[in-house]
């Protein structure tokens, strides 16, 4: 990576982070560039150089992040060509880390300052990588988006408590019930 390139990077994740701290106390349509700028210890040229408005920032970062969700999300299917739910081991479970990662990313995903098209951006996302995965046994006469769509809910109402229990539960608990949850619809 050249110098110029580190230097974006730099200037980037500053962004991200003031954006993500104002976020802590205001909501997004009420944050100014200038805000941003100033806690990220940028002039507002360098933001325009990356950005023409605030959104455009968020979204960024919230495509960096979904990225990585889908990274945490392939993991069990690494090795496997077709994943059986009686066969999953909880340990490669990762989307519950990930989210332990990007903790205060989600406090705000899930709280009211931000709009709700970002909640719902999340679900697309995670209802797109349900739609992908390659589990065993679907059976042919279920309509595999509204399967996902079932899944992807199931998936942040677990997400969510965890948000409303102000994220008390541990990883490798979620993820043993995770699997325990699997099995339970799988043996139905």
């Amino acid at each position: 990576m050249t110098r110029t390139d580190l230097r974006i990077v730099k200037t980037k994740e500053a962004l991200h982070a003031a954006l993500l701290d104002l976020l802590n106390d205001k909501v997004l349509e009420d944050i100014t560039i200038s805000e941003i700028c100033r806690k990220a210890k940028v002039n507002r040229g360098t933001f325009y150089l990356h950005y023409s408005q605030i959104e455009d920032l968020f979204e960024e970062y919230f495509k960096e992040i979904t990225a990585d969700l889908a990274r945490s999300y392939q993991e069990p299917y690494r090795h496997v060509s077709v994943l059986k739910p009686s066969e999953l081991d909880p340990s490669t479970i990762q989307i519950f880390h990930h989210i332990e990662k990007y903790k205060p990313f989600y406090k705000i995903i899930f709280s009211k300052k931000v709009p709700m098209m970002y909640y719902y951006l999340l679900f697309e996302e995670i209802k797109s990588l349900l739609l992908h995965d390659k589990i065993a046994s679907i059976e042919e006469e279920i309509n595999h988006d509204l399967y996902s769509a079932y899944q992807a809910n199931a998936i942040i109402g677990m997400i969510l408590e965890w948000y409303r229990q102000d994220f008390s539960y541990n990883v490798s608990y979620l993820n043993n019930q995770l699997v325990k949850y699997i099995n339970l619809k799988a043996d139905l």
